[in-house]
């Protein structure tokens, strides 16, 4: 990889970054990344979200809880078991694939608590 090639540093923007080892570094706000997250991130977000069992989700399925989620911040427990109907899938939310509504509320969870039903 050349000067040429180099990212710009996802915290700061500024294009001042180097390699050092298997990561890039910033000089200028000492930001470190990994350099595999750069080619995989792409990959990551156009890629199925999968459910635990590894089938993959999609708008409008059917899935169930397959443990208890406490929700942070109130007294709410999401039970296993809990049929949830037509969920979303938003793009670029973070590490809570699954957007869905339940008796409780409206909640963004992960897909590794909830298999396709």
């Amino acid at each position: 990889m050349t000067m040429s090639n180099l990212p710009a540093c996802p915290q700061c923007t500024l294009e001042n970054t180097y390699p050092d080892g298997d990561n890039f570094v910033c000089p200028d706000c000492g930001f470190e990344w990994p350099k595999v997250a750069t080619s995989e991130a792409g990959e990551e977000a156009s890629g199925p979200v999968k459910d635990a069992n590894g089938n993959p989700l999609a708008d409008g399925d059917t899935v169930i809880l397959i443990k208890d989620l406490k929700v942070k911040g109130s007294s709410i427990v999401l039970k296993k078991g809990t049929k949830i109907k037509g969920i979303r899938l938003p793009e670029g939310a973070g590490d809570h694939e699954v957007d869905c509504k339940t008796d409780q509320g409206a909640f963004m969870l992960k897909a590794e608590f909830m298999k396709k039903a």
